[in-house]
């Protein structure tokens, strides 16, 4: 039985004390979850060791980071490694966010071994992955979306794989003005989950999670994880506000 995780991304945002407080209302009514039912919170790198220690107490509710440095340590001033980030208490490192391929020119090669390096330090691997609208109206989404999964898993053996998510963003309907349908994220969800069976085999295939990050909201989180293939979600700006985070949470759990 595959994980359904919900992951929070707070991207650039919260202070040290707002981040307390969001954390702590969050606890203080996030319903019962289990191994099978996740919750991620990745927050800046700041506020690691901070929400490190607000979830001490607890088991399903997992802190993530947003982002690693390819290399173990050296002379790379403002960066992090995966070796810093195992230290501070960090579960899950989300790699690959179409924010970090576009602003900072990640490449797939690039994110293969920030991939390594994070398993390599006994954590796990949220790989996003989506296409860009033009892509999507060129209508070779599958094949672009494809491609970043074999440059940035396919060096992976089945037994590593275990400990990789993949988190599908359509760029194309983030900030666009146009909305991805359930039934085009069950379709790309599909595909990936296919892309990983022809790979690997039917059962790598049938449990690594793959989580929706275009724009999911309370509104259809409960359409969107109603699908086959859709384990959770990648979320952004609604996991900034305590009580729209919590009712994505609730439509996983109840999923």
């Amino acid at each position: 039985m595959r994980k359904q995780i919900v992951a929070g991304n707070w991207k650039m945002n919260m202070t040290l004390g707002a981040g307390n407080d969001l954390v702590n209302e969050l606890l203080s009514e996030m319903p019962t979850l289990n191994e099978h039912k996740i919750v991620v919170i990745a927050p800046t790198h700041v506020l690691l060791t901070q929400t490190a220690s607000q979830l001490e107490s607890t088991t399903f509710v997992q802190l993530g980071a947003q982002n690693c440095h390819t290399e173990a340590n050296g002379a790379y001033t403002g960066e992090v490694s995966a070796g810093i980030l195992k230290s501070a208490g960090v579960q899950y490192v989300i790699l690959g966010h179409s924010e970090r391929r576009q602003y900072f020119n990640e490449t797939n090669e690039q994110l293969a071994i920030k991939v390594d390096q994070v398993l390599n330090n006994g954590m796990e691997v949220i790989y996003c992955c989506g296409e860009p609208l033009e892509i999507r109206d060129a209508g070779t989404e599958n094949s672009y979306v494809e491609a970043q999964i074999k440059a940035g898993l396919f060096h992976l053996n089945r037994e590593r794989l275990k400990n990789v998510t993949i988190a599908y963003e359509p760029i194309w309907a983030i900030g666009t003005g146009r909305t991805a349908s359930s039934e085009q994220a069950q379709a790309m969800h599909k595909h990936i989950r296919n892309v990983i069976a022809q790979q690997f085999d039917e059962d790598a295939a049938s449990n690594i999670s793959i989580l929706y990050g275009g724009s999911c909201k309370p509104s259809n989180a409960a359409e969107l994880f109603a699908c086959e293939d859709v384990d959770g979600g990648l979320i952004g700006g609604a996991a900034l506000k305590a009580d729209e985070f919590l009712a994505i949470i609730q439509a996983m759990v109840k999923s």
